[in-house]
């Protein structure tokens, strides 16, 4: 049975929870939205859900609601008491752990494969995907369901010629499914931040076989730091580049936002060969 909780601006008011543009906060109050997202990983009853910068509790609430046994971890020592009495509400089923989720190993909270879900601080979010996605593989994680600024998103899901398409992009798709799960308006926000955002959801895949992680992205920042200039020129500084190149047959004249996913894969497993 849900329990009857009080709605999150009394909460936020009550505790003084102004969001602070130090931390990245900006809050998610409107209560279908939150259950939307929640839904987004799949059927999450009884299962653990880690939940990064949850501020006042809106997604919490609405994971909590849906089933799920999370584990918060908050910087904001101001959100502890509100995240507290939502734990109160929800007997067993909500674990908050203070500090920094970029010091805190993640990881060693559990003992099977959460999913990930939060509205992450801006000023985070890509670190801590790059992190989520750098990790060994099959990650430790279940999938991400995570809010980002509509660029980075974008960034995320971009397909082979589009503006974003990058590194962000080569590193989310070549051994997971990326896909945008619903944008979000700026107004959705207290307060609303100055971008739109989106919701992004992972799914870890297979790994391709004999392709080192280290490899492609010594090529990804190779090509796309130099993305305006051709193949032959951008990846010159990576040994075994250009002789790998012609051996798959890749034209040297293109560029690296015309480089699919799987070029760049195959190229990193010959270059490392």
């Amino acid at each position: 049975m849900t329990p009857d909780l009080p709605p999150l601006r009394d909460v936020i008011a009550r505790h003084g929870l102004a969001a602070s543009k130090a931390l990245g906060q900006n809050f998610l109050l409107d209560a279908q939205l939150l259950a939307r997202i929640a839904r987004v990983p799949s059927d999450l009853t009884d299962a653990e859900v880690l939940e990064i910068g949850p501020g006042p509790g809106g997604l919490t609430r609405a994971l909590l609601a849906a089933g799920a046994r999370v584990t918060a971890v908050e910087r904001d020592h101001r959100c502890i008491p509100a995240l507290a009495e939502l734990g109160e509400a929800y007997p067993d089923r909500l674990r908050v752990i203070e500090g920094d989720a970029l010091e805190i190993d993640a990881r060693s909270l559990f003992t099977g494969k959460p999913h990930i879900a939060s509205n992450l601080p801006y000023n985070i979010g890509t670190a801590l995907l790059v992190r989520w996605l750098s990790a060994e593989w099959t990650p430790w994680w279940q999938s991400l369901t995570l809010m980002f600024q509509r660029e980075v998103a974008d960034r995320i899901v971009a397909g082979v010629g589009d503006d974003a398409y990058g590194r962000l992009a080569i590193l989310s798709q070549w051994r997971s499914t990326a896909k945008l799960a619903m944008p979000v308006h700026r107004s959705a926000f207290t307060p609303p931040p100055k971008v739109m955002s989106a919701v992004v959801h992972i799914v870890p895949a297979d790994a391709p076989h004999d392709v080192d992680l280290r490899v492609l992205e010594k090529l990804t920042a190779a090509a796309f730091g130099q993305r305006r200039k051709m193949l032959r020129q951008s990846l010159k500084p990576v040994p075994g580049a250009l002789a790998a190149l012609e051996s798959l047959g890749i034209d040297p004249a293109r560029r690296a936002e015309t480089v699919s996913v799987a070029e760049f894969v195959a190229l990193a497993a010959k270059v490392g060969s």
